[in-house]
């Protein structure tokens, strides 16, 4: 059996993945706006999030689906544009088989949080664990 992720990847994954988001021309504005002065505690929050979904650690309280929901303009480009970020920084700061275990989540949170945009929020958790994975 290979080994896990470790808390160290999870969190080399988030702050390179946000350093990409921030220099993105789509989603850098849209972060900066909500987040401006505040990279640091949503950092540590993200880091909380992935780690409750890919080492089921529980320390992550919030609903995402439902934060981003009230984001006034996102799009599906956006959601789009983050997934390509997300399996782009996963490639590239992951082993390999640790960056293919990351996507499958990824992509289901991609699904979660594009249908909140559009429909009302989710449980995040159990939304990314049913929700299909693109073939």
């Amino acid at each position: 059996m290979l080994p896990r992720i470790t808390e160290q990847e999870i969190r080399d994954l988030v702050f390179a993945f946000y350093e990409r988001v921030r220099e993105d021309e789509l989603l850098g504005p849209v972060f900066e706006a909500r987040l401006e002065g505040r990279w640091a505690p949503h950092l540590e929050k993200m880091c909380d999030f992935w780690s409750s979904i890919l080492l089921a650690t529980g320390r992550f309280s919030g609903n995402p689906a439902e934060t981003h929901a009230r984001v006034p303009g996102i799009s599906p480009a956006h959601f789009d544009r983050w997934l390509e970020l997300f399996q782009r920084t996963a490639g590239d700061t992951l082993r390999p088989h640790i960056a293919a275990d990351v996507v499958g989540p990824a992509h289901r949170m991609r699904v979660v949080l594009e249908r909140a945009a559009d429909a009302g929020s989710f449980s995040p958790r159990r939304a990314a664990q049913r929700a299909p994975h693109p073939s």
